[in-house]
């Protein structure tokens, strides 16, 4: 069975500046796959290469066995490609609850179509989505009116309401506390149990071992590591990587 998310031999440079040579990951349907690396090793260009909203040089990526070259970003979210990002990008004039019926009204139904969207109303898909992610009663509120993980929660939302078949969550525990980080990693292990396929990119690695099956490590825009978490944090590379030499 093919990967749900083939990266074979991706390239992406910068002028003469090389941020991703040769990457190639298989991410297959239902995986829990952890993405690490230090600051500037391409983990952000490859999301982003992935995405749409930067174009690979090198290499092709495919979703569901369609190649996604020449799509748009919002053409790959219709496909059930969906990411948050690392700083929350809300509408701040809009409600919650609206924050989420943009992307329901021009992602999920327009995927469908007129006749075959989602017979329940807008309003309702929203209040699902924000009853997953503990945000119903801050529906009318407007996002200034969020503490920081609730940003977070709502970012995720967001990318929930696409109703993805992958989703990539960008850092989505950075800046948050011991006991908030629980609250996303269980909020991501559930919708890995509802059959998303999840893409975890973090620096805290007691999060990363916590939910990946499996790690990616890249550095310097190469892969330099992919299996499992407790075999990759042991490889010799993976730790100069990390600690130095």
């Amino acid at each position: 069975m093919s990967a749900l998310l083939e990266i074979a031999g991706v390239g992406k440079r910068f002028g003469g500046f090389v941020a991703l040579d040769g990457i190639a990951i298989d991410v297959p349907a239902g995986e829990r796959l952890g993405l690490i690396g230090p600051n500037g090793s391409g983990k952000s260009t490859l999301v982003n290469c992935v995405g749409g909203t930067l174009r690979n040089e090198q290499g092709t990526i495919r979703f569901d066995g369609r190649t996604l070259q020449g799509l748009s970003a919002h053409q790959r979210t219709r496909l059930g490609l969906a990411r948050s990002f690392q700083l929350p990008r809300p509408f701040a004039s809009l409600t919650v609850a609206d924050n989420l019926r943009i992307p329901i009204e021009y992602t999920v139904n327009a995927r469908k179509g007129l006749l075959a969207a989602d017979p329940r109303s807008i309003p309702e898909q929203c209040r699902e989505v924000l009853r997953t992610v503990g945000l119903e009663a801050k529906a009318d509120r407007l996002p200034r009116d969020l503490t920081q993980i609730e940003m977070r929660k709502l970012e995720l939302a967001r990318a929930m309401a696409t109703q993805p078949r992958l989703l990539i969550a960008d850092e989505p525990m950075a800046g948050l506390s011991h006991g908030e980080v629980d609250e996303i990693l269980a909020l991501l292990m559930r919708l890995n149990e509802q059959g998303m396929t999840v893409i975890l990119i973090e620096h805290i690695m007691r999060a990363v071992m916590h939910f990946s099956q499996r790690l990616v490590v890249l550095v310097a825009g190469r892969k330099i590591a992919d299996g499992r978490p407790d075999e990759v944090v042991r490889n010799p590379e993976v730790e100069r990587a990390y600690l130095g030499e």
